[in-house]
């Protein structure tokens, strides 16, 4: 990796002495249809991004950051004419529910120390609310300690640049500096883009209540610059481009409800449920970047010369699967185009959940296992999986892995872990923090232990993935004169074995009694006798001649994780079948 920085940089430097020539200026503005930004660099498989490595030279890593948020009761014109309580009370999945946007208090955000304020920054000698408030993040806002987005009002100021400031608590994070040593060795990685985080100390006064009310302690979070439009500029992009947040998109086509602003069809709410639109909203090249990946009649790697940047998607997965940052399969990342250019790029968003198989052992929880482990955890997305089944794709993600496996040596990943536990675990047992922390501080010292252990685990996982049959769902039972049958995707084999199947059902998701088990099936269909009316469990599995074998995709979900493979079904009096859904709540 030190050895391709200094060639890129060797790269780049003749670039940029080339680029006086009108020749060159000319020929690469024809190519493109654009002027070429001076981070991108051209290279015989597309253009490839690069970050401004000055960005994170400019601030110690180590460093807390202080904020002092006063939060008021605002007014019905901005939304903002809501408690502190209510603020806190309520999830995204609540507001969902009202039909009504996220309540919002007005804000006077100051930054100091832990003296006071400091002359110079943001919101020193300030008296009235200068920002908004409300939570942020889906699943998160549960928790009873919430995350904030505050949104700087306009010539108010900024703070570092960013006049959006995103505090994640990570509450489900026992180490609570998982999202910031991600993008910390993110910035290590010349292939990826990464975001400036800190560490900020929270103090907030709620005047909700009353003016007497006082400053209190609201314990660590980690700052992330929020991917949006400046944060584009700041990183050299071009902030006038298409930019998307990946709610759930699995790259189909979604023909009714990707659609452009004038159709009929249009409804922005659908549409911010798959792709959220921080950027330009002419939707032309996303629905053709979309139709492109759902053309099986052009070659996958066709798509990735003319559509994407195979080593920006490459080195994606590869980090994801290295730090074993499972969450990543249809959300929790950004697309971004340029104007003018066809090529997306994936920027990285949201990594708290990386390196969690430790701390999930300690408090038993039961997860990021089975086809989560390794590439079947991208199988279900329609781009992914055209990109795996490509030799291509699979040498230059193979590539990327050992390269970052190289990268991620112990006592770089160490200089970072080390540090950042002394700093943060006085913090976190003290407090609300020590309220709400997941880990006991004995485990805490286990966790922070066993890091460098999961990177070499999540290697060797991302190694025998490729070995084994890949995952695949199971379809509903359909009720026959004399029972039941019951169908599922096949199983595919990189390597081209046959692949046979196990198929169970029982009344319990353990299946210590099953009903019926049928094995070595070699067509992905399973019939049985009718069934009394009751709740009941179907698991299948695929095993290829080598012996090795995966589970279903789908699963039945427990307060402690996932039963992989399994899917649960009720029979009515009559019969008939229903569907359990697991339904967040």
């Amino acid at each position: 990796m030190k050895l391709k920085r200094v060639m890129v940089g060797a790269l780049a430097l003749v670039l940029s002495l080339t680029a006086c020539s009108c020749a060159f200026d000319e020929a690469v503005n024809s190519d493109l249809g654009t002027k070429v930004d001076p981070q991108d660099i051209q290279t015989e498989t597309g253009i490839h991004l690069r970050d401004k490595e000055l960005l994170y030279s400019q601030y110690d890593n180590t460093e807390i950051v202080t904020m002092y948020l006063t939060v008021s009761s605002g007014n019905e014109g901005e939304g903002t004419n809501h408690t502190w309580d209510e603020i806190n009370t309520y999830s995204a999945y609540d507001y969902d529910r009202m039909g009504v946007d996220r309540y919002k208090v007005a804000g006077l955000l100051q930054v100091g120390d832990e003296n006071g304020l400091i002359p110079g920054e943001l919101g020193y000698g300030q008296v009235a609310p200068n920002c908004t408030v409300q939570i942020r993040g889906q699943s998160s806002s549960r928790n009873p300690q919430k995350n904030y987005k505050i949104s700087i009002k306009d010539n108010k100021g900024d703070w570092r640049g960013q006049t959006t400031i995103a505090l994640n608590k990570h509450q489900g994070d026992g180490l609570r500096f998982r999202n910031k040593l991600a993008f910390d060795l993110l910035s290590g990685v010349d292939e990826l883009m990464g975001l400036r985080t800190t560490f900020v100390r929270l103090y907030v006064k709620d005047t909700t209540k009353g003016d007497n009310a006082k400053f209190q302690d609201y314990g660590i979070y980690t700052q992330v610059e929020q991917l949006n439009k400046t944060a584009l500029k700041a990183h050299g992009l071009d902030n006038r481009g298409h930019l998307y947040k990946v709610n759930f998109c699995e790259f189909y086509e979604y023909e009714d409800i990707i659609v452009l602003k004038d159709d009929p069809r249009y409804d922005l709410k659908k549409f911010e449920e798959v792709l959220e639109i921080k950027g330009d909203d002419d939707h032309t090249k996303l629905i053709q970047m979309l139709k492109k990946v759902n053309d099986y009649s052009t070659p996958i790697e066709d798509i990735l010369e003319e559509q994407f940047d195979l080593e920006n998607i490459a080195y994606w997965m590869a980090f994801n699967l290295i730090v074993g940052n499972v969450d990543t399969q249809s959300r929790n990342f950004y697309l971004y185009s340029p104007q003018n250019v066809d090529r997306w790029y994936i920027l990285p968003w949201d990594m708290d959940g990386m390196l969690r198989r430790t701390e999930y052992k300690l408090v038993g929880r039961e997860d990021y296992e089975a086809w989560e482990s390794g590439i079947s955890n991208y199988w279900g997305n329609v781009l992914f999986q055209r990109c795996l089944k490509s030799e291509v794709f699979r040498k230059a993600l193979d590539d990327a892995m050992l390269d970052l496996k190289n990268t991620l040596t112990e006592e770089y990943v160490n200089s970072y872990v080390q540090t950042y536990a002394e700093l943060l675990k006085p913090y976190v047992y003290r407090g609300r923090d020590l309220t709400y922390a997941p880990l006991t501080r004995t485990e805490y010292d286990k966790v922070v232990k066993g890091i460098n252990a999961e990177i070499a685990d999540n290697y060797t996982r991302y190694q025998e993935s490729l070995k084994k049959p890949m995952p695949f769902y199971i379809g509903k039972p359909q009720k026959t004169e004399s029972g039941y049958t019951v169908e599922w995707d096949s199983s595919f084999d990189f390597n081209g074995e046959d692949v046979t199947y196990t198929f169970e059902l029982a009344r319990d998701y353990r299946f210590t009694n099953p009903i019926v088990k049928q094995t070595d099936l070699m067509i992905p269909t399973a019939s049985f006798d009718k069934l009394p009316k009751g709740q009941y469990f179907m698991r299948v599995t695929s095993k290829n001649e080598s012996g090795e074998t995966q589970y279903a995709f789908d699963y039945y979900r427990l307060e402690l994780g996932k039963v992989y493979g399994t899917k649960c079904f009720y029979v009515d009096k009559d019969g008939a079948v229903a569907e359990d859904i697991y339904v967040e709540n």
